[in-house]
């Protein structure tokens, strides 16, 4: 197939490029002037140059293709500026999902987030569970909005859509929030441990891509929702492995609950007055996920898309070794 990719040059992105090289398809990524795009290059792939919030280069370089991947976002739970949030995770999906319907690809394959369930009833939950009310950072909130607008589309307009929903991603070379956590465990940069009974469903970065080279080329199965990720782990499991795959002690402080959400609105708020980062990446949306955590059921992707999943801790190691090596994603 020829496929029109968006959002490659990110952590999933690069492996999934990385991936869909090995394949027979024909890639064209699309990125910014600015944007490194030598893995593009390494993969054979045509780059298109653009932006989601342009529709013009949108529709230009998915002209002639049979699918979209769609892995534009920003995701992070503090920005300076808050408008980017629905600029890309509501109108750039937006965007991206009209111009697959006046190209005529075929089958559009949209990168969501498990975040967007919030707290549903169930626990685990599932595809078809209800839900949940609330979401817990506005990055959760706008891949929200930007999955109603997708499945608004599928249903008025028949955008041959599916869509992915990965967990907590893991892997070498994460430059965003669960990677910086890694790094700054292993850096001893964290003062405490917080909230060591939450629990996250987990899944390695590799495997998210393999999921979608799978869904993408799976017949029949427009419309169909696949959460990704396997084992479940609490922060304290996950602390204890990140501390012996890198050799390095944990925090001996535990910070409770009710003082690390008062810390995180505390950070929050100088770091909207200064416009620099959080310190230790602790903004109020980054600890209000932490602390709610979420546990889903990921098995449908194994049944319907013969998914096989990497065990967390290897994940882990994956991650802890890439830091260790400064970084590089491999």
């Amino acid at each position: 197939m020829n496929l029109f990719i968006t959002g490659g040059t990110g952590f999933i992105g690069a492996h999934l490029v990385r991936r869909l090289a090995e394949t027979p398809h024909k890639l064209n990524c699309l990125a910014r002037k600015t944007s490194n795009v030598s893995g593009f290059r390494d993969a054979g792939a045509t780059v298109i140059v653009g932006d989601v919030t342009d529709k013009a280069s949108l529709l230009a370089g998915m002209r002639g293709c049979d699918a979209v991947i769609n892995l534009a976002n920003v995701y992070s739970f503090w920005e300076p500026r808050k408008q980017l949030y629905k600029d890309i995770n509501v109108d750039g999906t937006r965007n991206v999902m009209e111009c697959a319907l006046e190209t005529g690809a075929s089958k559009v394959v949209h990168i969501s987030s498990a975040v967007i369930y919030g707290l549903p009833t169930d626990r685990p939950f599932t595809e078809e569970s209800r839900i949940g009310s609330v979401r817990f950072s506005e990055y959760a909130r706008t891949k929200y909005s930007g999955d109603l607008c997708v499945w608004d589309l599928y249903e008025t307009r028949h955008l041959p859509v599916l869509v992915i929903y990965p967990g907590a991603v893991l892997g070498p070379g994460d430059p965003k929030t669960t990677g910086q956590y890694i790094e700054n465990l292993m850096r001893r940069r964290m003062p405490a441990t917080v909230f060591p009974d939450s629990v996250l469903t987990c899944v390695h970065v590799r495997d998210v891509a393999e999921a979608i080279v799978k869904a993408l080329e799976k017949q029949g199965n427009v419309g169909e929702k696949y959460l990704i990720g396997k084992d479940q782990a609490s922060f304290a499991q996950i602390n204890r492995m990140i501390s012996e795959l890198s050799g390095v002690p944990l925090p001996k402080m535990r910070m409770p609950g009710p003082l690390a959400i008062a810390n995180a609105w505390l950070l929050t708020g100088l770091a909207n007055l200064t416009g620099k980062p959080p310190i230790w990446g602790m903004s109020i949306d980054m600890v209000r996920t932490m602390r709610y955590g979420f546990r889903f059921d990921g098995s449908k992707a194994e049944r319907e898309l013969g998914l096989t999943y990497t065990p967390a801790r290897v994940a882990l190691e994956d991650a802890v070794a890439s830091f260790r090596e400064g970084g590089r994603s491999t």
